[in-house]
């Protein structure tokens, strides 16, 4: 495994500054204002940038201060990011979708010392959770958007401050940013990077070209997910300026269909639950039976196939990328056979997001791909735990020694992930450690494969495996739009043909008892999603555990939860 701590990396700030010598006038970013789009160049990004710097140290931050942002993707969330890197100060991005408490929490968990504020649903009831002595600056309004008017206007800064001057860079042993863990259990923890981390990952990916960045000249990112998580601000932020390529914006969850088309992106991360949503969007106007006749005959499949990614806003996608969650193969090969080849990513926030990747030209069934260079995966042989070494780690969590000290031990990460490693060094993720749970019957179950499974039944969407202190485990579902218009007898009948068929490839300790129907999705609003879309199964648990004597002991293998507890 090559090291590079003796060589002379770039850096996030380096990478901007040669985009932005290089063609100040090209566009950078693009964000959609109803049927409109502002356009925002890379000189007009770096005169801003320094501006809202400048600004930072006129209201008294000092070199090495942590510096939160708190916003869903805008324009301004990446200028604020830009300023903070170059003013000398770090980074604490936040989830939008955080509550005061949770808020408060992770301000006081980082020990901020200002905020910025943008684009939010709830501010009202968020900025109760910002405590007093934090400088707050607001990005200006975004209709259909909370008002923030509280702290510091963004205009105003840009108008009273001149830009700091020059190119300020940045050592790679400098603190970047602390990162806080979504969490589905427990105390979120704050992961910190310094420069060297998103630098020996690109130069890795400059290096090797693992993603193929480097396959085309044309680059267009379309930016949706959280760009608090690792993931979004590498593989789109962190790819635009490795490549000088071009940010676009989603304004909504009501425009993202209208934005992505637009778009068009060459480059498009996905999670599995939005690849889900896409492939029951089109089953919904095109049933599976219609389209399986249409892709068996010569010429029109073709048409099929780019009809469908335009449709999309992906027929100039060369790069399609999943992660933050496995993806079950049905999934994977059902966009296959439409020409969307995706690629699997597995890492977390301690290793910048990047471990393994699925090769565009040698992506193997059930497994997130193999190692990237430079990355060492092995499998712990008493509990099947995945471990991981690579250059870009990180520095530990903050303020955290004791825990820093159970996850990297000599270099080495503990995922808290079980997996295996075929003969050809693919990784295959056959669940969480920490997911395991004990029946009655003193048997550990692992729901990951038996949960994956259900993803061949378009009529499930969200699907979680579940049966602690019962004999037999559950299978707790919420059913996609095409479920919910199915007749009752046909969803029936189609749920226990997927019950049976499961349960007829498991030993008989873990084969499920019964299938339990949700009305309502889970949701990161009601607590049962992280902002990254994971389920929480331990707040599932929570809620339901005084339920699941109840639904085991049912006499239907069918149960139907006509109101929410």
């Amino acid at each position: 495994m090559e090291t590079y701590r003796n060589t002379d990396l770039n850096n996030l700030l380096s990478y901007f500054y040669q985009w932005e010598s290089e063609k100040p006038d090209a566009v950078f970013m693009r964000q959609p204002y109803g049927n409109t789009w502002k356009t925002i160049t890379w000189a007009e990004a770096g005169a801003e940038a320094r501006r809202i710097a400048a600004a930072l140290a006129g209201i008294g931050m000092q070199a090495g201060d942590h510096i939160g942002i708190v916003s869903k993707n805008c324009y301004h969330w990446v200028i604020a990011d830009l300023a903070i890197m170059m003013g000398g100060y770090v980074s604490v991005p936040f989830y939008p979708t955080l509550t005061a408490p949770q808020l408060e929490q992770v301000l006081q968990l980082s020990h901020c010392k200002a905020l910025f504020v943008g684009k939010l649903d709830n501010w009202p009831d968020m900025r109760e959770g910002v405590p007093a002595g934090i400088e707050i600056i607001r990005f200006p309004q975004y209709e259909g958007n909370s008002v923030v008017e509280e702290g510091w206007p963004w205009e105003g800064l840009l108008a009273a401050y001149e830009p700091i001057a020059g190119n300020p860079e940045r050592s790679l042993d400098e603190l970047w940013s602390i990162l806080y863990t979504s969490g589905t259990t427990g105390v979120p923890k704050g992961v910190m990077l310094d420069f060297f981390a998103p630098a020996s990952l690109m130069e890795n990916e400059r290096r090797y070209d693992s993603l193929k960045l480097f396959s085309g000249t044309e680059h267009r990112f379309f930016s949706y997910l959280p760009l608090c998580h690792i993931a979004e601000r590498l593989i789109v932020e962190g790819a635009a300026l490795l490549t000088g390529g071009e940010i676009s914006f989603a304004e909504s969850i009501e425009s993202f269909a209208k934005n992505l088309q637009a778009t068009r992106p060459t480059l498009f991360l996905g999670v599995p639950r939005i690849w889900t949503k896409f492939q029951l969007a089109i089953l919904e106007r095109m049933p599976q039976k219609k389209l399986d006749l249409l892709l068996r005959i010569p010429i029109v499949n073709t048409l099929v196939r780019k009809k469908i990614r335009a449709g999309l806003g992906l027929d100039k996608a060369r790069i399609t990328v999943t992660g933050a969650a496995p993806m079950p193969d049905a999934v994977k090969n059902w966009y296959a056979r439409l020409g969307i080849h995706l690629q699997e990513v597995y890492g977390m926030t301690e290793n910048c997001g990047g471990a393994t990747l699925s090769p565009h030209d040698a992506i193997k069934p059930g497994t997130v791909g193999k190692p990237l260079p430079n990355a060492r995966v092995g499998i712990v042989p008493e509990t099947g735990e995945v471990t991981i070494q690579l250059p870009w780690m990180m520095r530990g969590y903050y303020n955290e020694p004791e825990k820093t000290a159970e996850t990297l031990r000599d270099g080495v990460l503990y995922t808290g992930d079980q997996g295996e490693l075929d003969e050809e060094g693919y990784l295959k993720i056959t669940g969480r450690i920490s997911d395991t749970f004990k029946s009655a019957k003193g048997k550990f179950i692992v729901p990951g494969p038996i949960e994956w499974s259900f993803a061949k039944n378009n009529y499930v969407e969200q699907v979680c495996v579940a049966g602690l202190g019962i004999p037999q485990p559950l299978a707790l579902v919420v059913l996609s739009d095409i479920g919910k218009e199915a007749e009752v007898e046909k969803l029936r009948q189609s749920l226990q043909e997927t019950l049976d068929h499961i349960n007829s490839r498991l030993p008989n300790y873990e084969q499920l008892k019964t299938v339990v129907v949700f009305q309502q999705p889970w949701s990161v609003e009601n607590g049962l999603l992280t902002p990254t879309l994971k389920i929480k199964r331990h707040e599932l648990n929570r809620r339901y555990q005084h339920l699941f004597a109840q639904w085991y002991e049912h006499n239907e293998r069918l149960v139907l939860v006509r109101t929410e507890e």
